[in-house]
């Protein structure tokens, strides 16, 4: 019996691997990797790795779910060492806990190699600190893909409960997120900011208010990180990796 390894690769910028993540995929016999990871990374699997793309776009999946699952037990019953490399975290909104399940059902033994997560690495990229004594002292990370299953009491915690809010993959729902939010409490000149392509040499990073957001953003596509609360207001002040490193055009790896 093999092992998978379900690893998060990060948000985008190769240096963020962590280092347990970075030897997991040193002596991987399969990778199985998607669309939002860094692909530098796999240049440091071993040369005879096998690489599955397992990519998901808007609408349309490469591999679905289960295929995927399946892929896992099949090659760990081989007996072979299977990274599952997942962009962010494998566990906040990376699916790393029905991998996990998958897993178990079968029996076959599994690690989780955490990573850092694109609701916390895209601000901190655009100089947003999700708390701050004078602004902050609750998060929210928050699924904008659908809001079939919303409920009022769930705009209502959001709007009234949380102060900063971190969406992701919430860009197309971003006029129903920003009308429920108001109509629930939250103040039309609540800060809002996007980050688009969050830690990587196509940062974006757009800025307005509940009330004018969608007018400003318009363009801005996923994948993006949007942050709602007042800790938004600092980034004018704390703002870096744009000012550094894209204006200089010296974002190299030094992995």
């Amino acid at each position: 019996m093999g092992k998978v390894y379900l690893v998060g690769a990060g948000p985008g910028d190769p240096d963020l691997i962590t280092v347990k993540g970075l030897k997991v995929i040193q002596k991987a016999d399969v990778i199985l990797y998607d669309r939002l990871i860094n692909e530098e990374l796999l240049s440091f699997a071993p040369e005879e790795v096998e690489q599955i793309y397992c990519g998901k776009l808007p609408e349309y999946h490469t591999l679905k779910q289960e295929s995927i699952n399946r892929f896992l037990c099949k090659f760990a019953s081989q007996g072979k060492t299977v990274v599952r490399l997942k962009g962010g975290d494998p566990f906040i909104f990376g699916r790393g806990g029905e991998e996990a399940e998958a897993l178990v059902k079968k029996g076959i033994p599994f690690e989780i190699v955490p990573g850092i997560s694109a609701g916390a690495a895209a601000p901190a990229y655009a100089g947003i600190p999700l708390t701050h004594r004078d602004f902050s002292s609750s998060v929210a990370f928050v699924s904008g893909v659908s809001h079939k299953d919303d409920t009022e009491a769930d705009w209502q915690r959001w709007a009234r409960s949380v102060d900063t809010l971190c969406i992701y993959m919430g860009v197309k729902q971003l006029p129903y997120v920003c009308e429920q939010l108001i109509k629930h409490g939250r103040g039309r000149q609540t800060p809002v900011a996007i980050v688009h392509w969050g830690t990587t040499e196509q940062q974006q990073t757009v800025t307005g208010t509940l009330a004018d957001i969608v007018e400003v953003s318009e363009g801005i596509k996923n994948p993006s990180m949007i942050i709602i609360g007042d800790v938004v207001k600092l980034r004018e002040r704390l703002q870096w990796f744009e000012d550094l490193y894209l204006t200089e055009s010296s974002t190299s790896s030094v992995i």
